[in-house]
């Protein structure tokens, strides 16, 4: 390789991975979700196939239910290519909804239940949905249904099958302030769903754990996949670290879902808590959406095993994904893997890919002659000619074409000259025992420009007393904080995301402007 770049069909990358590679499922698929969920209901009818905190439903019951829903969205005048805004905080409701809206042909796009009125407003404006699935008291200029019931008197009979032109619409923007819609380039059919749960290694007819709001892309396309293939799927309302312990045990889960801010609460539970639970059904063990610390990645290879660890890298819209399992993790540590789908290059700031080994900044794009995607409602996609893109990660991949991401080109602060990463800070402020969560950022300096400040989640929200000199054993001068606040406001959301800008207003921009 002359140029750092990692093409999931290079025969390199593929020789490297491939007796590690997620395992690649023959399911066999329906053409349509109707036709999917009804071979499912016919062939494991009482089978659990939805648990969470309302109750339980078997496949049978997943069928007949999403089949009298899709009607009543057909009433209330949802058709096909028509967006049905799901939320609340009822996972059963919104997988419910997200299967019957396929099932019309719709495109599902699920929407937090935390939002207020005004981000709920400006979403719809860009997305145009014909109809909501929401149980929230937020007001709503489109129809709306608010409870399952209202269509227990409709027929439970299946329906004419159709495929919905799109397979989901998530949103995003909370970083930016400015909400977009990610239309999924796929078409809304079993197979699709299924190839994202193939990479996420969701299994075949196995119980699946899902910790995390399903408002997130990944954990709304994992719990669809998971049902879609079969798996008996365990939906949390909220994440709690030893209740993830509690519920993989109870329903022996053989694949979980989670995010490292997950991982780092659960592991710094106490020992006689967190070693107390039969972990033994869990056959992979999948995070995604934030990179995980090493010392952190290391703990839970060491706990679970490498052959169960499996990590994913890539954006909502999906360019591109790489992945690797923990034994490969232990050869390239550090690394977020190869690539799954698409391809990955290093680049300069000129748009130049970069020799083997250098950072520069991430791009992405699919396979050469693959459709888009994605595309927006609401922004423009910024690509190159050649169709590359970039989210803003910055990174570099070695010599066997294993990717490193270093942080996001947007974080990154320029003190005194020198480019310090706010994730290097806050990986080290991680590894201290009573710190739960960190956000770095930079504040306006006289002297340097910019200096790195701490926002830190602890306990009690106060700065533990040895916290300034074990960052100073492990920080270079360049990157000591001038500026650290405790709190025990939870810093990552639901979905495992910081918000820094705002984090960075609610505690320091007093603090810059004095």
């Amino acid at each position: 390789m002359t140029q750092q770049s990692a093409t999931q069909g290079s025969t390199q990358a593929q020789q490297s991975t491939a007796a590690t590679d997620a395992p690649l499922l023959d399911v066999d698929v329906r053409a349509t979700f109707q036709e999917q969920f009804e071979a499912l209901a016919a062939s494991r009818g009482e089978v659990t196939a939805l648990i969470d905190a309302t109750g339980t439903s078997t496949f049978a019951q997943l069928e007949a239910r999403t089949n009298q829903l899709a009607r009543r969205f057909q009433e209330r005048g949802a058709e096909v290519g028509d967006f049905v805004l799901i939320s609340s905080r009822i996972g059963s409701l919104i997988m419910h909804a997200a299967i019957a809206a396929w099932k019309i042909g719709a495109v599902p796009m699920p929407v937090s239940d935390k939002l207020v009125q005004s981000e709920l407003d400006a979403i719809v404006e860009v997305g145009s949905p014909a109809l909501a699935v929401d149980t929230t008291d937020r007001a709503l200029s489109v129809p709306r249904i608010t409870d399952l019931s209202a269509a227990d008197e409709l027929s439970a009979d299946p329906l004419p099958a159709v495929v919905s032109p799109q397979l989901k619409s998530p949103t995003s923007g909370g970083s930016t302030g400015r909400p977009k819609l990610i239309v999924s380039g796929a078409v809304g059919d079993p197979a699709a769903i299924a190839q994202l749960g193939r990479v996420m290694g969701v299994p075949e007819n196995g119980v699946c754990l899902i910790t995390a709001a399903l408002y997130h892309n990944a954990s709304f396309s994992d719990a669809l996949a998971a049902l879609t293939l079969g798996n008996t799927t365990v939906l949390m309302e909220r994440f709690d670290p030893e209740t993830t312990l509690v519920m993989i045990e109870k329903h022996r889960a053989t694949w979980v879902y989670a995010v490292p801010a997950m991982m780092q609460r659960i592991w710094k539970l106490p020992d006689d808590v967190k070693f107390g639970y039969d972990l033994s059904s869990v056959e992979t063990f999948f995070h995604v959406a934030a990179p995980c610390p090493q010392w952190l990645k290391r703990a839970w290879i060491d706990w679970l095993g490498a052959d169960v660890i499996y990590e994913l890298y890539g954006p909502t819209e999906g360019q591109a994904a790489t992945a690797l399992t923990g034994a490969e993790w232990l050869e390239h540590p550090g690394s977020v893997g190869t690539p799954k789908v698409g391809e990955v290059s290093i680049r300069d700031d000129d748009g130049n890919p970069v020799p083997v080994g250098e950072t520069g900044e991430v791009w992405l794009r699919r396979g050469v002659g693959e459709p888009p995607s994605y595309h927006y409602l609401g922004a423009e996609a910024e690509s190159a000619e050649d169709q590359w893109e970039t989210v803003g990660d910055i990174g570099r991949v070695d010599e066997d074409g294993y990717l490193y991401l270093t942080d996001r080109r947007s974080d990154m602060l320029l003190v005194g000259g020198v480019n310090v990463y706010p994730a290097e800070v806050e990986a080290v402020s991680d590894m201290h025992p009573a710190v739960l969560a960190s956000c770095c950022v930079g504040i306006p300096d006289e002297d340097l420009g910019s200096v790195p400040a701490l926002i830190i989640e602890t306990a009690d929200g106060e700065v533990p007393e040895d916290f300034d000199g074990f960052l100073t054993e492990h920080l270079s001068k360049v990157k000591r904080l001038r500026h650290i606040v405790g709190t025990t406001r939870q810093l990552r959301d639901a979905a495992g995301k910081i918000r820094k800008r705002e984090i960075k207003r609610e505690f320091l921009e007093p603090t810059a402007q004095s």
